[in-house]
């Protein structure tokens, strides 16, 4: 049978325009059940309190659950690999930090490239470390710690989390800048790192900004500067340490990662999604109560952040010759 001309191309423009339509129809019907996201941390630290607000807000906006699901060890690697295998279909994404760009060079084998294998989907929030101390330590500014952890050479403990993690590459960065020596006391993330700090097991930490502000205003922690190159709104008068360090500089960042063959259509839905909370006067307030800048962008920007990211920490770590336990 033969088609008259206008039928025919009828179809044919149909059958062009069903790819388009299929994208569109799947990003229009995610999702549709809960979605997992995967923390590569213990909860109650700065990644998972994070991770719960944007959590809350895509539950509320998308009419499904955002579950937080915390996988700490291997420096968040776990974490990582986890979604790294997981099916790309937007029901499992990545809580992605600092910390993976840390890791592309602090591991010689793993069973993932990060940028490789993880889409980038959205920027979150970028915020300072404060370098804390128990008030048992005498030193209430940058010089007077460095005085004082060099009249006390090893006798100030210095907590981080896992190995290789944020607050052990801050630390290590600033022992390398000011010569002292402050043996590191490690723990499997910073949330129990923070607890033996509070309780004086340990003397001084480089702790993220939203897991320890509410411990500095209560005065159970003494805040003597914070890592980013100028001071915090947070904090406004907290000096950073390159007023005292010249050079000096540490921020920590947070967003959201899926398995790397994700539906584009998916990935620019959550990007939106993610972006309309970050422009939310609410949730900006929110995150700039934790002392953090919001990281608006496409998904394209924040995987040029990543990139950056991994060759700027890529030179600190084989120069403190820092290896993972």
């Amino acid at each position: 049978m033969k088609l008259p001309r206008r039928n025919f191309l009828h179809l044919v423009a149909g059958a062009a325009a069903l790819p388009v339509i299929s994208r569109a129809a799947r990003a229009q019907a995610y999702p549709s059940r809960p979605v997992r996201l995967i923390v590569g941390y213990a909860p109650a630290g700065g990644t998972d309190i994070t991770a719960r607000l944007i959590g809350q807000w895509l539950s509320e906006r998308l009419g499904q659950q955002f579950i937080i699901e915390n996988r700490p060890g291997a420096g968040s690697n776990i974490a990582t690999e986890a979604v790294v295998r997981a099916l790309p279909d937007g029901y499992t994404l990545l809580v992605a930090t600092s910390a993976n760009a840390f890791n592309a060079t602090l591991y010689d084998k793993l069973n993932f490239n990060f940028i490789r294998d993880i889409a980038p989907v959205a920027g979150i929030i970028i915020v300072p470390d404060v370098m804390v101390v128990h008030p048992s330590v005498p030193a209430k500014t940058i010089p007077e710690l460095i005085a004082y952890a060099k009249a006390n050479p090893r006798k100030i403990n210095m907590a981080s989390g896992t190995i290789g993690g944020p607050a052990h590459v801050a630390a290590e960065l600033f022992k390398m800048m000011t010569g002292t020596d402050m043996p590191l006391v490690s723990y499997r993330s910073g949330g129990p790192a923070l607890t033996d700090l509070l309780g004086g097991q340990v003397q001084v930490m480089f702790a993220t900004m939203p897991s320890s502000i509410g411990y500095i205003r209560a005065g159970k922690l003494r805040a003597l500067a914070v890592t980013a190159a100028t001071r915090s709104d947070a904090l406004p008068d907290l000096p950073t340490v390159a007023e005292f360090v010249p050079g000096y500089e540490f921020s920590f960042w947070t967003g959201i990662g899926a398995p790397r063959t994700t539906p584009a259509e998916i990935v620019d839905k959550l990007n939106k999604e993610v972006n309309a909370a970050l422009d939310d006067p609410k949730m900006k307030a929110r995150l700039a109560d934790l002392g953090g800048t919001v990281l608006l962008g496409s998904p394209a920007d924040f995987g040029k952040h990543i990139a950056e990211e991994t060759e700027k920490w890529a030179k600190v770590i084989r120069a403190a010759n820092i290896k993972p336990e």
